[in-house]
């Protein structure tokens, strides 16, 4: 995979404020914590960034199979993965191959059509989102479906955010019961 293949956005590039500037109201470090810009702390950045980069894997996955191994290679050639969760990245994209069918079944009693209708982008999500809600218990269940739902706005068609919305939070009550619903 080459640099002009993976899409770019305004996190990927370096940080060009001038240090000699004071810090602008969004800078995360001018404000307190709990009360943090766009995005919150680093650690949340890093693993946000991460998921971006393994829906990008997943959907590549399931419009050209590669093996595992050879997918991270590809997104290893772009320095923007140093600044990412490297261990989350690759525990998603190794979780989701490893797991695949039974996260289709998971996600298919919720859906409107059969799994092999849907939309790539919207699938690769809720793989992850599947995923992250039966395999990665150490991550809240609300924090699960808005990563994903973000994922959908940033990637997928105009309302299929609403879709993978429904589609997690269902699953959600099925394979997390005893976690309080967020908030609405």
């Amino acid at each position: 995979m080459t640099d002009s293949m993976i899409k770019r956005f305004p996190q990927d590039e370096p940080d060009r404020r001038d240090p000699s500037r004071p810090s602008s109201e969004g800078d995360e470090t001018s404000q307190p914590a709990g009360k943090r810009g766009p995005g919150g702390s680093p650690a949340r950045k890093q693993r946000r960034w991460a998921r971006e980069r393994a829906a990008q894997g997943l959907y590549q996955q399931l419009m050209n199979p590669i093996p595992v191994d050879q997918l991270e290679a590809q997104f290893m050639e772009d320095s923007f993965m140093l600044r990412i969760d490297l261990d989350f990245f690759r525990r998603i994209l190794r979780g989701v191959e490893q797991h695949a069918a039974d996260l289709d079944a998971a996600i298919e009693p919720h859906l409107d059509r059969p799994v092999d209708e849907l939309d790539p982008i919207e699938h690769a999500i809720l793989r992850l989102g599947a995923f992250e809600l039966i395999h990665a218990v150490d991550v809240p269940r609300a924090i699960v479906i808005n990563e994903a739902v973000e994922l959908a706005k940033r990637f997928g068609a105009t309302d299929g955010h609403r879709y993978i919305n429904g589609v997690l939070d269902r699953l959600a009550d099925e394979v997390r019961s005893t976690e309080p619903r967020r908030d609405r």
